[in-house]
């Protein structure tokens, strides 16, 4: 399971012209998932998303976590991030999981943050979505459990 992480100051989901989703200061997570993925991968990345300490102290220094700045979440499901890019020039699908397995991974890995009392808002699975975000730093992280 792949989570791509941006600090942001906002961000924002549309589908179809119509904004279904947004937040303030926080993380967007674009997250992938693999095949062979489980519940167990969802929760372990779920505590490292919530405890990864990218946002600044008083120092200025990122000693702080999503829980500790009272930021909010928006997961937003991107299975191109599963892509096999090691040869030729067309990306491979292969290594992704199935969609009704990726969709039910996706939902659970959005309750395990939901349960930890982080506000989180989602995107539409499978839709075409127009993601937009104010990135903060710019500060971007590739986690993957």
């Amino acid at each position: 399971m792949i989570a791509l992480i941006q600090r942001v100051l906002s961000a924002s989901v549309a589908v179809a012209g119509e904004t279904i989703s947004d937040i303030g200061p926080g993380l967007l997570i674009l997250l992938g998932v693999e095949k062979g993925d489980d519940q167990q991968k969802a929760q372990r990345l779920c505590e490292r998303v919530s405890g990864y300490r990218v946002f600044g102290d008083a120092q200025g220094k990122m000693n702080l976590n999503l829980q500790q700045t009272g930021g909010s979440l928006l997961v937003v499901s991107q299975f191109t991030l599963a892509a096999d890019t090691h040869k030729g020039m067309r990306p491979g699908f292969s290594r992704g999981a199935e969609p009704a397995e990726a969709e039910r991974l996706y939902e659970y890995f959005v309750e395990c943050c939901r349960e930890k009392g982080i506000t989180t808002e989602t995107g539409r699975f499978a839709a075409d979505m127009q993601v937009a975000l104010v990135n903060d730093g710019p500060v971007t992280f590739w986690l993957q459990v």
